[in-house]
């Protein structure tokens, strides 16, 4: 396997408990195809109009047999200190990614972060509680010093799940990317590492959204 290419991988952080369960965040695994193929397809129409648009269709992308390259993929930009690709777990089940991608080192110490859930775990404290994790790893074993994310005006979920995180709007990127067929608006979000008094995850708990396993 040889050694990891910096100190953020392979990743692992929680669990947290939230009114879903218990929530943990980890690396993603070639076992994972499954699914993340079956919910994948099941969820189309709840993930497909806040991702960028792709050149085949969503069924296509999304078939298990694509997994296996896109597993390598991604776990190659990780070893290379590229990305943090993770999966968010639910009592131990698969229901999501959380992803750290553009890692930059030197005077920047920066990256971007995504996520996605499954629909039925929607507004149970899971992707919060990922994302808290995710922050505290970007902070804490990467060592970044800002984590910026964007995100659609008009996904009022996701804006949410950020906002109580922690971050702070830094403005709107006009026409920014392509998302389901057309150029899109995008927030801007951001947090450095300076903002945050302890660990996100404990900042969770003392707001009464998570509590610890």
């Amino acid at each position: 396997m040889g050694r990891a290419a910096h100190p953020g991988w392979p990743a692992h952080a929680g669990p947290l408990r939230v009114k879903g369960g218990l929530v943990r965040v980890r690396s993603i695994r070639l076992r994972d195809g499954s699914a993340w193929s079956r919910l994948r397809l099941r969820d189309r129409d709840h993930l497909e109009r806040w991702e960028p648009t792709g050149r085949a269709s969503w069924e296509a992308r999304h078939q298990v047999s694509n997994w296996p390259a896109l597993w390598s993929s991604l776990r190659a930009e990780a070893r290379r200190g590229h990305m943090v690709p993770m999966a968010i777990e639910l009592d131990g089940t698969f229901c999501g990614q959380l992803t750290v991608g553009n890692i930059v080192r030197g005077a920047l110490l920066s990256a971007w972060i995504g996520y996605w859930v499954a629909r039925d775990v929607g507004n149970q404290g899971v992707a919060t509680a990922a994302l808290a994790l995710g922050m505290d790893h970007c902070f804490g074993r990467l060592g970044l010093h800002r984590v910026e994310a964007t995100v659609r005006p008009e996904n009022l979920a996701s804006q949410a799940v950020l906002r109580n995180v922690g971050f702070r709007n830094e403005g709107l990127l006009q026409r920014y990317l392509d998302v389901d067929g057309a150029w899109r608006d995008h927030l801007l979000v951001a947090m450095t590492a300076d903002e945050v008094d302890g660990t996100l995850a404990q900042r969770l708990v003392r707001a009464g959204r998570a509590d610890w396993a």
